[in-house]
């Protein structure tokens, strides 16, 4: 399915032929455009950047890059191929064809979804708009601008569906996903992790790791749904959430590589000593891991939910992989275990497992979250140091669920308000922590330099060197 990049907006959706949806969308586009303008990356909207920009969405030779200036790229919308014969793979519709028109009675819950998720894709951008001004190399100068141009297509993505779908409602709310703003007081993004600040690039790195790999089993859970342009649009969203989990992964592995190496050349025990030579430190490095894991694993919610129960038994949002699941996919009689907190006392207990697909979910990304971790601790382990990165207790630090209000340890250990307030430096990071990172936060913008704090990646975009001029300056 090629892209028509003559069109005002370039789409494979056949957007010339519905005259009214080509000019509500023309309509939106100048305030984007403005948007961006206003609360995308500062001070770079003249620089030419080496893009990936999608030419179709097949599964093969899908991107072009190129040197373009991001006002000028060209966001548009695209959706994966149609599956011949879709059915319905769960639900009280289960094996029915996959709806093309929102039936009537979903229409108010549906619409919440895509707005939920829409509102999460300008707000990241917003929450990065200042990185840019200290990036650590022009390789993740691009990276960072990569991710934001690519949120600012998911965004359209979920705007044409609700312009397409859901009428003057639909474009209301459209509208407000552009006045609503990251951390603002009055009209703060909807979900609280997209209102914190991404402050210096240790910190994007792990936004990108930990709230991206949220994104993307958000994105694998409303790619199964029953209806079938939503179902779509996301499958080909999670083509391009895969590079921003890589920039994620691969820039916390150079950060704990390069606190490696200074530790060996200069014969460390103490892994705070790191700083002394100019690089961030694994205890650090731990505590922003425990801040930035729990407030992602927030992002799913409550343990049990009847919103979740209600989203599938109507088809709306599946399971992660739901086909590849071996059950009825109806889940009547079915149940899984569940974390529980009562009276100061923790265990599991086995619940009704359409209540708790919360859970589900979040037990398959702190999975793949691990496989993460399980890299950067064999970067450790071939440099001799007996440290171990972990992920935090699902309890810890939780502002949502059974265990909001609690207080743990990173792994698991009930404690009392004072011990908590005695020892959260220890767990997460502190005004120090923030202070020290922050003051190595100075922009390296020649094609063959890179920062101190972090080795350089492995290989460049593309084919290209690694030294290559990913960021022309205006």
């Amino acid at each position: 399915m090629s892209i028509d990049y003559n069109e005002r907006i370039p789409n494979n959706v056949n957007l010339s032929d519905n005259r009214r949806l080509q000019r509500a969308l023309e309509s939106w586009q100048p305030r984007y455009i403005d948007w961006w303008r206003e609360l995308g990356p500062d001070g770079y909207q003249e620089a030419e950047v080496y893009l990936r920009t999608a030419i179709s969405v097949e599964s093969g030779g899908w991107a072009h890059f190129d040197h373009v200036t991001m006002p000028d790229y060209r966001w548009g919308i695209f959706l994966a191929p149609p599956e011949k014969n879709r059915r319905i793979a769960f639900g009280d519709h289960r094996n029915d064809e996959a709806w093309q028109e929102v039936p009537g009675e979903y229409r108010s819950t549906l619409r919440r979804l895509i707005v939920t998720q829409g509102d999460t894709e300008p707000a990241s951008v917003e929450q990065q708009r200042l990185l840019g001004k200290t990036c650590p190399s022009l390789y993740d100068l691009r990276n960072l601008f990569q991710v934001n141009v690519e949120e600012g297509r998911h965004l359209w993505a979920m705007v044409y569906l609700l312009d397409a779908y859901f009428g003057r409602d639909g474009r209301a709310e459209a509208e407000e996903m552009l006045e609503r703003h990251s951390g603002d007081p009055d009209k703060p993004r909807i979900l609280g992790a997209f209102n914190e600040k991404t402050p210096d690039w240790l910190s994007f790195f792990m936004f990108t790791y930990f709230t991206d790999r949220d994104g993307k089993y958000q994105l694998a859970s409303l790619a199964e749904s029953a209806f079938d342009p939503l179902s779509r649009s996301c499958r080909f969203m999670l083509t391009e959430e895969a590079h921003h989990m890589f920039v994620g992964e691969t820039g916390v592995g150079r950060v704990v590589k390069r606190a490696c190496e200074i530790m060996r050349e200069h014969g460390l025990d103490d892994p705070e000593r790191v700083r002394d030579y100019g690089g961030i430190d694994l205890l650090t490095i731990q505590r922003y891991i425990n801040f930035h894991y729990s407030v992602s694993a927030d992002l799913f919610g409550s343990e049990q939910s009847t919103n979740a129960a209600t989203f599938y038994t109507t088809g709306l949002k599946g399971r992660f992989q739901e086909t590849k699941i071996d059950d009825d996919h109806c889940l009547a009689d079915a149940s899984y275990s569940v974390p529980t907190w009562d009276d100061g006392k923790r265990h599991h207990m086995n619940a009704p497992a359409l209540t708790v697909l919360n859970e589900r979910l979040r037990d398959d990304y702190r999975q793949d979250c691990q496989r993460g971790l399980d890299r950067w601790n064999k970067i450790i382990a071939e440099h001799e140091i007996d440290i171990t990165l972990i992920l935090p207790d699902t309890a810890f630090h939780r502002a949502i669920g059974i265990f909001a209000g609690a207080h743990f340890s990173p792994v698991g250990e009930p404690v009392d308000k004072a011990t908590w307030q005695a020892r959260q430096n220890e767990w997460l990071p502190s005004e120090v922590d923030h202070a020290y990172v922050g003051s190595l936060m100075h922009p390296v913008n020649e094609p063959n330099q890179m920062a101190g704090w972090l080795v350089p990646p492995s290989r460049g975009i593309n084919g290209m060197p690694v030294e290559y001029e990913y960021v022309r300056f205006a």
